[in-house]
């Protein structure tokens, strides 16, 4: 299944050659598969099995918004994903453990979800964004972030 998806992508890759390795092709590749899992996701999450309502926790007296209660459901989803996506087609020649990856791949991701969280806040409440345009922003921007810290952390190879 890896080779077969390596080479459905591969195939992609000669009209990007000349200013992407196929390295980064790849992560772009896997990223956005990833990112549009998370945002159809999301759209779906919030729209039909929210029907855009607040969660109120029975147990105790707390209220969950809508967006934020999608973003918890959709998050595992996309970390699970992600993560697959990231090992195993991109970052193949790193040496770390799968369990360190994992462990800081978690770090990086739950760094990424607190962003989400106050950014996503932040534009529905203040300035009035549709919650699935704020959480396509919100991706727009970590996902520029998380490049440079999965290369060089998560999954590093040593020199």
């Amino acid at each position: 299944m890896r080779k077969a998806l390596l080479r459905f992508i591969d195939f992609f890759y000669p009209p990007f050659s000349r200013w992407l390795s196929l390295h980064t092709f790849r992560y772009i590749v896997s990223g956005g598969t990833n990112t549009a899992i998370g945002i159809i996701l999301y759209f779906l999450i919030y729209n039909y099995v929210l029907h855009q309502q607040d969660v109120n926790l029975s147990f105790r007296p707390y209220l969950i918004t809508a967006p934020v209660a999608t973003l918890i459901i959709e998050a595992p989803l996309t970390f699970i994903v992600g993560f697959t996506l990231n090992k195993y087609l991109v970052f193949t020649t790193s040496e770390l453990k799968g369990r360190i990856q994992m462990f800081r791949y978690a770090i990086v991701v739950s760094t990424n979800l607190m962003l989400n969280f106050a950014m996503i806040k932040i534009m529905v409440q203040s300035f009035n964004f549709y919650p699935s345009v704020a959480k396509f922003v919100t991706t727009i921007i970590l996902a520029v972030a998380s490049y440079f810290i999965q290369t060089h952390f998560s999954f590093k190879v040593k020199k």
